[in-house]
């Protein structure tokens, strides 16, 4: 079977229907779908461009299941609280980690550096709050008799804001005197205070669970609500440069408030790209606003100086777990349990993918204005950005199901700079060590022949390097960087033709007809053109249903069945009586998948039909195959019941007695129903009390309300709807 199908990577989704023998072009250039590869070391833009990314460099790993809560001081030592141990980690500027104090709580879930460069740890589900000195030594600076310790901030007069739960209370403790001063700052009516922070102008800013409020506090204490969302929690609050608040609203399926410890996360397999050649393309969710979130797991808002507010990014299915603003004033950094995954996003709601982790989730960013970290969980980690770019990147396509064993065509690619790329097939549905290797590197980007082993399943690795273009002349004194990316990808493959089947027939009562509906007008350019129509708004050629009609004893047949391959199929049907041994052609070539039978063209009797499916419209002749199904015996009978009268009507008083007897040679008897003077028809049952046998009697008695003539009319049907009558006069 020589079909050729084109897989398009270009970050729209278009598919092309046409023959098995003729190309078939599956376009993939939404940047949803490149989302659902694998990106290591490299972006990818809101166009679904695929570039070299940031560097993210991993400083320490401190073999914990997850990092709660981070925070660096001047000096830049990075101090990262953990679970579900409880402790605290100490990374130099160096990079040299070591434990800095453990707890022998469940959760690290807050941490704060004081005015003097003392540590604040809050702990959760024991609700405490630890000071740590410089040296490691610590002392239980504030236990509130709350269940959870969820947040804390240094405010400008350097006392410490504690954000709780499960009472939703924020404490103010003053740390200037050697016993601390604690006040209750406000009760909220909120379950639990999950996220604050302190901006430039002094202000405490707090966001709350169950209410997803945002709340902010004047120096003297004053609240004042920000912000109302739909969503239930506000997880993380970040200032910009510009007095903007950048808001991480989460909702009740992602809410942290919900377990002290989240579930734990590992990324996701690269998903499986079918090509279905027979039905309709899946079509792309419909664009909607970023401010319906009815769908929503998490969304980002930005409050603006003067008290607006914009959301800027929200996903229906992203859970994000921490915000960072950026320097500049034009969004933020997204941290996601999306495998890992750190989002950028502008003010415009612009959104790059700029790096992808090996850890299940993103937990917390921080900074002290000159560095900036990213932890992870899944395991623990801290990580360091840097102004510099990868040098070298890749990225995992997802697998593609060719439905059946293939045979591979080539590969060629649309990039700029130096882009490598390299196959591997197998025949699980999930890239595993049954795969082939990773062929060698396809270099030419007009195309390549494809070596992978022939299989069902293929996926493509690209490989991204930096490179320098040559001197613009020969008096340039410096090589001009050239940004390396790739946005499309191109592989031909050739799958093993498999034969149709006709998974069930379906036969209807007699008498019932199908019948074709009106088709849709359709330009036959699409047709020749292979186009599936539903991409203009049409529906499928093939699929529109029959409709049911009355016909004199008609036999319908209506048949399901299935091409693996997607090919257009025909339909030859077939008959014989039961005891022949051959079968008979009835009809070939038909495009419908149903067949009304003439009762009337076929001698009574009983009769086995067999429908057979073959794939030749999109195969060479030498090529095509055949599937077939056999039905369930169906009786064919146009002859109606004999019906007569037995003897001579009796007279007994005022009533007349008729005895009759009817034959069916085909069937049996289901029903009969008498008329007198063309009266209305009147069921009558058998002597034996039930019509269901090829010979009954019915025995009638009339009443004769005055002296004259009476016509009895008696008709009687069979299992096939076939009626036999017979009429006899009485008088009295």
């Amino acid at each position: 079977m020589k079909k050729f199908i084109y897989f398009i990577f270009t970050g729209l989704l278009c598919v092309l229907v046409a023959k098995a023998s003729e190309p078939k072009i599956w376009s993939v250039n939404t940047r949803a779908e490149v989302l659902k590869g694998d990106a290591r070391g490299v972006s990818i833009n809101e166009n679904g461009m695929i570039t070299l990314a940031p560097k993210l460099t991993q400083v320490f790993n401190t073999e914990q299941s997850y990092v709660w809560s981070s925070a660096v001081d001047t000096s830049g030592n990075v101090f990262l609280g953990t679970g579900s141990d409880g402790k605290i980690f100490k990374v130099d500027a160096s990079g040299k980690g070591t434990l800095f104090y453990d707890t022998n709580e469940l959760n690290v879930s807050a941490l704060a550096i004081g005015k003097s460069g003392e540590i604040f740890a809050g702990t959760s589900p024991d609700g405490k709050v630890y000071r740590v000195s410089a040296n490691g030594t610590a002392e239980i600076f504030f236990a509130p008799k709350e269940k959870y310790i969820w947040s804390l901030a240094v405010l400008s007069d350097g006392s410490l804001a504690v954000g709780t739960g499960e009472n939703g209370k924020i404490y103010r403790v003053k740390t200037a005197n050697a016993t601390p001063e604690t006040s209750l700052l406000f009760d909220t009516s909120e379950t639990h205070i999950i996220s604050l922070a302190a901006d430039n102008q002094g202000n405490l800013l707090a966001g709350t669970d169950a209410n997803g409020l945002v709340l902010r506090f004047s120096p003297d204490g004053k609240p004042f609500a920000l912000l109302d969302s739909p969503l239930r929690e506000i997880h993380d609050i970040s200032t910009g440069a510009d007095g903007s608040v950048y808001v991480l609203a989460v909702s009740d399926a992602a809410s942290a408030s919900k377990a002290t410890t989240p579930p734990t996360t590992t990324p996701p397999e690269s998903p499986t790209v079918s090509v279905e050649t027979n039905v309709a393309p899946t079509p792309e969710p419909q664009p909607k606003s970023r401010y319906d979130l009815s769908t929503t797991k998490s969304a980002v808002y930005r409050i603006l100086p003067d008290g607006g507010s914009d959301i800027i990014w929200n996903s229906s299915t992203v859970t994000a777990f921490s915000i960072h603003a950026h320097r500049t004033g034009n969004g933020v950094l997204i941290g996601t349990s999306d495998k890992g995954r750190i989002y950028s996003v502008a003010n415009d709601g612009r959104e790059t993918l700029l790096l992808q982790s090996n850890e299940g989730q993103i937990s917390t960013f921080t900074t002290n204005g000159k560095n900036l970290f990213a932890t992870s969980s899944n395991q623990g980690k801290l990580y360091r950005f840097s102004a510099e770019t990868e040098t070298e990147g890749s990225y995992e396509s997802a697998v593609l199901d060719a439905k059946a064993n293939a045979t591979w065509g080539r590969i060629w690619w649309h990039s700029s700079g130096n882009v490598l790329l390299q196959t591997r097939s197998g025949n699980t549905e999930k890239a595993n060590e049954t795969w082939s290797d990773w062929s060698a590197n396809y270099a030419d980007q007009k195309g390549a022949q494809i070596t992978s082993p022939k299989a069902k399943y293929l996926q493509w690795r690209a490989i991204l390097k930096s490179s320098l273009s040559l001197p613009s002349s020969k008096n340039s004194a410096n090589s001009v960087n050239s940004e390396t990316s790739l946005n499309e990808v191109n592989v031909s493959y050739l799958p093993r033709n498999i034969a149709p089947e006709v998974l069930s027939i379906q036969v209807l009562p007699t008498n019932v007809g199908l019948l074709t509906n009106p088709p849709v007008q359709i330009d036959p350019n699409i047709e020749l053109s292979g186009l599936d129509p539903t991409a203009f708004g049409l529906p499928p050629i093939f699929n529109v249903p029959p409709r049911k009609v009355y016909l004199r004893g008609a036999r319908a047949l209506q048949w399901t069945a299935e091409d693996r391959n997607g090919d257009r199929l025909e339909y030859d049907i077939y008959y014989r009586q039961v005891g022949e041994m051959n079968f008979k052609l009835l009809r070939e070539n038909l495009s419908d998948n149903f067949f009304t039978i003439d009762g009337a063209a076929l001698a009574d009797g009983r009769y086995i039909f067999k429908v057979a499916a073959k794939d030749s419209l999109s195969n060479p002749p030498d090529l095509s195959l055949s599937g077939e199904r056999i039905s369930e015996p169906i009786d064919i009978d146009n002859t109606p019941p004999t019906v007569s009268a037995v003897g001579t009507p009796q007279i007994i008083g005022d009533k007349a007695r008729a005895v009759f007897e009817a034959n069916d040679s085909a069937s049996f008897l289901n029903r009969a129903e008498y008329s007198v003077n063309g009266s209305n028809w009147q069921a009558v049952f058998a002597d034996d009390g039930i019509s269901d046998s090829p010979k009954e009697r019915y025995t009638l008695e009339i009443p004769l309300k005055s002296a004259g003539e009476y016509t009895i009319a008696l008709r009687v049907f069979d299992a096939n709807g076939n009626v036999g009558s017979v009429r006899i006069v009485v008088r009295r």
